[in-house]
């Protein structure tokens, strides 16, 4: 079975790495060290920090997953440097009929979930007033 390549943008894709490391290097050694102090606490059925930094490990560990695997099957793409065609990490400007500037920066699906004005080439669609 091959590896779907998942399309981003650089930026994205640094994102999610320095996510990535910083769920790894920072935050599990942090739930990792919780857990054992809630277990030095004694009873582990009516321990509630125990069973808190338990929970917060399992979704730690569902986003360290979740984050290599969009991490391993990133296809990046840089940034075109101009033209007359709409491609995958373009930015476009789009004006109103009042003159009101739009910008939008076509991306993949993971790199749209971010803030900040991106729009996924998977689900943008645009109506122009001279499209068919």
């Amino acid at each position: 079975m091959s590896v779907q390549r998942t399309p981003m943008t650089r930026t994205g894709f640094e994102r999610l790495k320095d996510e990535l490391d910083r769920l790894k290097r920072v935050e599990r050694p942090a739930i990792i060290k919780a857990i054992a102090e809630a277990r030095a606490h004694g009873d582990l059925s009516e321990n509630a920090e125990y069973h808190a930094a338990r929970e917060k490990q399992s979704f730690l560990e569902g986003r360290i997953n979740d984050l290599e695997t969009k991490v391993g099957g990133a296809e990046v793409i840089d940034v075109p440097s101009g033209g007359e065609r709409v491609t995958f990490a373009s930015t476009v400007r789009l004006e109103d009929e009042a003159g009101k500037e739009v910008r939008y920066w076509i991306v993949g699906s993971v790199t749209a979930q971010l803030p900040g004005g991106r729009k996924s080439f998977e689900i943008l669609e645009v109506n122009f007033p001279w499209s068919g």
